[in-house]
C-alpha cells in the first residue's frame, strides 16, 4: 500500500512539473508576442513620427526602404518586406530558430510602418530633436525585441547573424551596417541629412547596446 501511495505521489509530482513547464513555456511565448507587438509599434512611431518628416534615414534594409519612399513614393513597410526576403532566405537555411522568431516581427513592423504613416504630419520639432528622439525610440524597440530573441528583420537580423558568427558586439554591428548604408546615400540626401542620420544611427546603437548590457547583468 505504501508503494502504491508513493507511485501516485510520484505521478502527481511529475504531472505537476509538466504543467509548470508548459505554463512557463506559454508565458515566455506570450512575453515574446508582447515584445514583438510593442517593439514593432514603436518602430512605426519612431520612423514615421521623427525620421520621415526630416527625410532622415535609418541604416540597413529600413534605410534603403526609406530612400525608396523619399525618392519614388514607395510604401516604406512594403519595401522593407520585399528587401528582407534574401535575409530571411539565408536565415531559413542557416539560422532556422531566428527565422521563426523574427518573421512575425518583420510582418508587424512592415504593417505598423505603413499604418502609422500619418504620424509624419503630427510632430513639429527640430531635426536634431527628431534624430535623437527617433533614434531613442527605435533603439528601445530593437533592444526590446532582441531581449526576447526576436527582431523586426532587416538590420538587426543581419547584425545578430554577424554577432553570432564573429566577436563583434551586436550594437557595433548595427552601427557599422547602418553607417555603410547612409554613406552610400550621402551624395543624394545632402550633407545635413547625412550628419543627422548619423546621429540617429549612433543613438539607436547606443540604446541597443545599453539594453544588451542590462540584459547580460540580469
Amino acid at each position: 500500500m505504501v508503494f502504491f501511495y508513493m507511485y501516485i505521489l510520484d505521478s502527481l509530482t511529475w504531472t505537476y512539473i509538466r504543467i509548470i513547464k508548459r505554463a512557463a513555456g506559454d508565458f515566455i511565448n506570450f512575453q515574446k508576442a508582447v515584445a514583438v507587438s510593442v517593439g514593432s509599434f514603436m518602430m512605426g512611431i519612431g520612423i514615421n513620427g521623427f525620421l520621415v518628416p526630416h527625410h532622415l534615414i535609418d541604416g540597413g534594409v529600413i534605410g534603403i526602404a526609406l530612400i525608396l519612399h523619399y525618392f519614388f513614393g514607395f510604401q516604406t513597410g512594403l519595401s522593407m518586406l520585399i528587401l528582407s526576403i534574401p535575409l530571411f532566405l539565408y536565415a531559413w537555411h542557416y539560422e532556422r530558430p531566428f527565422f521563426y522568431s523574427s518573421i512575425h516581427g518583420l510582418l508587424l513592423t512592415s504593417l505598423f510602418m505603413d499604418w502609422l504613416n500619418p504620424l509624419k504630419k503630427v510632430f513639429s520639432i527640430s531635426i536634431l530633436a527628431s534624430s535623437l528622439i527617433g533614434g531613442a525610440i527605435i533603439g528601445v524597440a530593437i533592444g526590446l525585441m532582441l531581449r526576447y530573441e526576436t527582431s523586426s528583420g532587416g538590420t538587426d537580423m543581419l547584425a545578430k547573424i554577424i554577432s553570432k558568427s564573429t566577436s563583434i558586439d551586436i550594437a557595433l554591428a548595427i552601427i557599422l551596417i547602418d553607417t555603410l548604408i547612409i554613406s552610400a546615400a550621402a551624395f543624394t540626401l545632402g550633407i545635413e541629412i547625412f550628419l543627422f542620420s548619423c546621429v540617429t544611427i549612433f543613438t539607436i546603437g547606443l540604446i541597443t547596446s545599453l539594453m544588451e548590457v542590462r540584459k547580460s547583468i540580469q
